[in-house]
C-alpha cells in the first residue's frame, strides 16, 4: 500500500490513559495499539491525534446522574446518552496521552467533548450531530483526501470518526491492528467495523504500509 503523504493524514484517536489498561474506563488490550500508532506515524506527514477534554461533571458521567447506574442510558434532549465512569477529566493524567505514544509526530492536536451538556464521540461532529470541530476544514485546508484510522475505542469514538470522515468525503480506511473496542454490549467491535466496511471504509493493517514503501 503507497500513502501519498502530501494528501494523506492519519487520525489516532483517544489513545489516552483512562481507555488503557489501569484507567478508569479501559479498553482491553488499549495499550497494545500504541507500538502499531507510532509505526504508522513514519508514512504520514499529517497526523492528528484526538483527545477527549471533557469538564468535571460532564454529561456522560454516572456520577452526574444520582440514582442511574454505570453503562445505563438516558436521554440527553432527544440524544441517547450512554453513562460512563469519570474519564478524561481535562487536566487529569487519565486524559494525558499514553507514555508510549509519540506525540512529536503530531501536526494537529484535537481536544473534544469539552462541553458539559454535550458528548462527542466522532472527531468531525459533536453528538448532537449539529456542532462540527472544525476537523473536516482543517483537513481541507492540508489537502488531506485520504484518512487512515488508529486508535481507541473501534466501537465508539473510531466508529464515529470513521463514519463522519465518509460522510465528509473522505476516502477512509482502518488499521485493524491500531484499534481495539470497548466491546459493550458484546460484538459491538465487530459490528462497529462491518459498518464502517459497509460505508465504504477499507480495511488495512500497519505492516501494509511498510510494504507499500
Amino acid at each position: 500500500m503507497v500513502v501519498d503523504k502530501r494528501t494523506s493524514a492519519l487520525i489516532v484517536v483517544d489513545l489516552q490513559n483512562d481507555f488503557c489498561p489501569g484507567g478508569a474506563l479501559a479498553v482491553n488490550d488499549g495499550d497494545a495499539v500504541v507500538g502499531p500508532c507510532n509505526r504508522a506515524m513514519e508514512y504520514f506527514d499529517h497526523v492528528i491525534l484526538t483527545q477527549d477534554w471533557h469538564p468535571r461533571g460532564h454529561v456522560s458521567f454516572a456520577s452526574s446522574w444520582p440514582g442511574k447506574a454505570l453503562y445505563s442510558r438516558v436521554d440527553v434532549s432527544g440524544i441517547d446518552q450512554t453513562l460512563w465512569p469519570d474519564h478524561c477529566v481535562a487536566g487529569s493524567g487519565g486524559a494525558e496521552f499514553h507514555p508510549r505514544l509519540d506525540t512529536r509526530r503530531a501536526s494537529l492536536l484535537l481536544r473534544k467533548g469539552r462541553s458539559k451538556s454535550l458528548d462527542s464521540y466522532s472527531a468531525f461532529v459533536e453528538n448532537d450531530k449539529r456542532t462540527v470541530t472544525g476537523l473536516a476544514a482543517m483537513l481541507r485546508a492540508m489537502g488531506v483526501i485520504d484518512i487512515f484510522l488508529a486508535g481507541l475505542a473501534t466501537d465508539y469514538c473510531v466508529l464515529y470518526t470513521g463514519l463522519d470522515a465518509a460522510a465528509e468525503g473522505f476516502l477512509v480506511t482502518l488499521l485493524v491492528d491500531a484499534v481495539r473496542g470497548v466491546d459493550l454490549p458484546a460484538g459491538s467491535a465487530a459490528e462497529a467495523i462491518a459498518r464502517l466496511e459497509a460505508r465504504g471504509v477499507a480495511l488495512a493493517s500497519t505492516p501494509e504500509l511498510e510494504e507499500g514503501r
